[in-house]
């Protein structure tokens, strides 16, 4: 098991196995998880793994997020939110 997931929540990952999840090969989908269902504390933890920018420039990536979870990225990151590949896909 990665060292950031052991310190996520594990509701975050309640679908999949937690030890087959990698801090590498598996950043961007940590990152989805943590943006849409984490707790600001576990944001802070995954912006502390990861680095701010690396993590908006992983959820700019992301073909779905929720229109609040994109909102709030694009906040975050304080970035526009046509720069995210999932604004253009938005049904």
């Amino acid at each position: 098991m990665s060292t950031l997931v052991q310190k996520l929540s594990k509701r975050l990952f309640w679908d999949v196995d937690p030890e087959t999840i990698d801090d590498v090969v598996h950043c961007r989908y940590i990152i989805q998880r943590v943006l849409e269902r984490g707790s600001i504390e576990e944001i802070r933890e995954t912006v502390a793994f990861y680095t701010l920018e690396r993590m908006i420039a992983e959820a700019q990536q992301i073909r779905s997020l929720d229109p609040v979870t994109l909102a709030f990225a694009a906040c975050l990151g304080n970035v526009k939110e046509e720069s995210f590949k999932c604004y253009s896909s938005i049904q």
